[in-house]
């Protein structure tokens, strides 16, 4: 078995620009974000979104990425059209989740997850999807899209 401690130098790799001024900036932090981040409301009396933090924020519009929270609460169910890739993780309670199109606008026979704390979830550009919950649902998500995209 080979050693994980070598006698060779450390070799010096140039770095590449990531910002206009050669800087990285320094990481954002959101203390206890998932107990006192209040998304706005975006539909109906009972759907909320909000990005806690974004790539465009610091002008990064290429390739952007946002990510906060989305919150379901008993009462109308919402039917999305995905424009962007995006990943969600149900954080709390419940939600039921059913694809009715696929990203080519495919009708789906049926494809539905009761949804509990712990599950992840890849809705694909163009995807058509319908969130329901029986009794309030939080989940996390990360989208390909800049800030307010959604």
């Amino acid at each position: 078995m080979g050693s994980l401690i070598t006698e060779d130098p450390p070799v010096s790799v140039p770095s590449k620009s990531v910002t206009s001024d050669d800087t990285v900036p320094p990481f954002s932090y959101y203390q206890q974000a998932q107990s006192s981040f209040k998304p706005p409301l975006i539909a109906n009396d009972n759907a909320f979104l909000g990005d806690v933090f974004s790539s465009s924020d610091i002008g990064r519009t290429t390739n952007a990425m946002s990510a906060g929270f989305y919150r379901l609460e008993p009462g109308p169910e919402l039917v999305y059209t995905y424009t962007y890739d995006e990943m969600k993780i149900l954080v709390d309670g419940d939600m039921q989740i059913s694809q009715l199109k696929d990203g080519k606008g495919e009708e789906l026979v049926k494809k539905e997850v009761d949804a509990k704390k712990g599950d992840v979830f890849f809705f694909p550009k163009g995807a058509v999807v319908r969130f329901r919950t029986h009794e309030g649902g939080l989940a996390w998500f990360c989208g390909a899209r800049a800030r307010d995209g959604a």
